[in-house]
C-alpha cells in the first residue's frame, strides 16, 4: 500500500509540474487536479475503509465475548441439592468438589456425557445432563445471581447500624464474600449467617455473583488426628451443598447451624441441644490455635453466641450458613470466633 501511494504521489506531482508550464496547460490542470483528487480520494478511502473495517471487526469480536457473572461459557448446576465434581470423566473417579444448586461454572470442554468445568478453586468433571447451558443458563443466572460484597481490608467491622457510633457486631476477614441485602450508599446492609448488619462501602467491592463450587481437597488433617475425627469430618462434608432451613434438623431436607452440628454428633453418640448458645456450654473450651477436626467454633456479636460451625482442619469449618448459601465450607476465621469447644476427648 505504501509503495503504491508513493507512485501515485510521484505521478501526480509530475503532472502538476508539466501542466503548470503554460496558460493552456494550466487550464487543463483543473482536469488533472480532479483526477488527482479522484485518485487520492479512492486510494485514501479504500485504505481508511479497510482500516475501519478491521477495527470494527476486532471490536465486534471483543463485544461478542460477553461474560455473565464472570463466565464466558456459562454452566449452572441443574440439581436439587448439589452436583458431584469428579477428577475424571466417569463415576469411578474420586470426588474433587461439589457444585451447589444454581452454582455457576466455566465449561472448558466436553467428553461424551461429561463436561470439564472450573468453578471457584475446583476443576473437574460433571455429568452434562445436570447443567443449564447456553441461553437457558443466561436466563437462569438472571434469576438466581446475587450481589456480593467482598472485603478488601484486613479486618472489616460489621456494625449493628450504618454508622461508626454504634457497636461492632462482628469482624470479617479480608477476601470474605458477604451477601448484600441493600446498598445504602456509604454503607451496605449484608447478611452474615442469617443475621443482618452493616459494613462501610469503601472497604468492600460489589459484584454480581453466582454460588461457586466447594472443594473437597480443602479438607486437611493434622498429625495425630484420631480416626473418629477423620470420620466425623468426612461424614459432615458429604452434606455440603444441602439446604439451610431455620429450625430444621434434617441433614438431607434442611437444617440450621445448630441442627447440623447436633445431627452430626448424634451419629457418634454425643447428644447436643438444638441451640448454638446451649451447645457452647458442652465439652471443654480451648484456644482456636489448638483446634482439631471435629471441634466446634462459635460466632456471634460481643459475647452473645448465635452461630456454630465444625472445624475440619486446614483452617476451615463446615456449617449450615444461611438460606442463601446452605451447608458450606468457610475459613474458620471468616468472622471472629467467640469461643471454641472440644467434645471429642482423644
Amino acid at each position: 500500500m505504501r509503495y503504491e501511494m508513493k507512485k501515485i504521489i510521484a505521478a501526480c506531482m509530475a503532472g502538476v509540474t508539466v501542466f503548470g508550464m503554460s496558460p493552456m496547460q494550466s487550464e487543463a490542470s483543473s482536469g488533472v487536479n480532479a483526477g488527482i483528487a479522484a485518485v487520492f480520494g479512492e486510494s485514501l478511502s479504500n485504505g481508511v475503509s479497510a482500516g475501519i473495517t478491521a477495527v470494527e471487526a476486532q471490536n465486534t469480536t471483543t463485544a461478542n465475548i460477553e461474560t455473565v457473572c464472570g463466565y464466558t461459557n456459562l454452566g449452572i448446576a441443574n440439581v436439587d441439592n448439589h452436583l458431584n465434581i469428579r477428577e475424571g470423566a466417569g463415576e469411578d473417579y474420586d470426588l474433587v468438589g461439589k457444585l451447589p444448586k444454581n452454582a455457576g461454572c466455566e465449561i472448558l470442554e466436553t467428553e461424551g456425557d461429561w463436561s470439564k468445568i472450573q468453578s471457584g478453586e475446583v476443576t473437574g468433571y460433571v455429568k452434562s445432563e445436570f447443567l443449564f447451558t447456553g441461553e437457558e443458563a443466561v436466563q437462569k443466572a438472571a434469576e438466581v445471581k446475587s450481589i456480593v460484597a467482598t472485603s478488601n481490608t484486613m479486618t472489616l467491622n460489621a456494625r449493628t447500624e450504618p454508622n461508626t457510633d454504634c457497636s461492632i457486631w462482628t469482624t470479617i476477614a479480608e477476601g470474605e464474600e458477604l451477601q448484600v441485602v441493600e446498598d445504602l450508599g456509604d454503607w451496605v446492609k449484608v447478611d452474615i449467617d442469617g443475621d443482618e448488619c452493616y459494613v462501610a462501602r469503601e472497604f468492600v467491592e460489589l459484584s454480581e455473583e453466582l454460588p461457586k463450587a466447594m472443594t473437597m481437597t480443602e479438607i486437611r488433617y493434622g498429625e495425630g488426628v484420631s480416626d473418629v475425627r477423620v470420620d466425623i469430618v468426612q461424614y459432615a462434608c458429604q452434606f455440603v451443598g444441602n439446604r439451610y432451613v431455620w429450625g430444621g434438623t434434617s441433614l438431607t431436607n434442611g437444617v440450621d447451624c445448630s441442627g447440623f452440628t447436633m445431627r452430626i454428633y448424634e451419629k457418634y453418640g454425643i447428644y447436643l441441644p438444638h441451640s448454638s448458645k446451649a451447645q457452647a456450654n458442652y465439652g471443654t473450651r480451648i484456644s482456636s490455635s489448638d483446634a482439631k477436626p471435629g471441634d466446634l467454633f462459635f460466632y456471634g456479636s460481643g459475647k452473645s453466641i448465635s452461630h456454630v460451625a465444625m472445624y475440619i482442619g486446614g483452617g476451615q469449618v463446615v456449617h449450615a450458613s444461611s438460606a442463601k448459601t446452605g451447608i458450606k465450607i468457610s475459613n474458620a476465621f471468616y468472622r471472629t470466633p467467640i469461643c471454641v469447644v472440644r467434645l471429642i476427648n482423644d
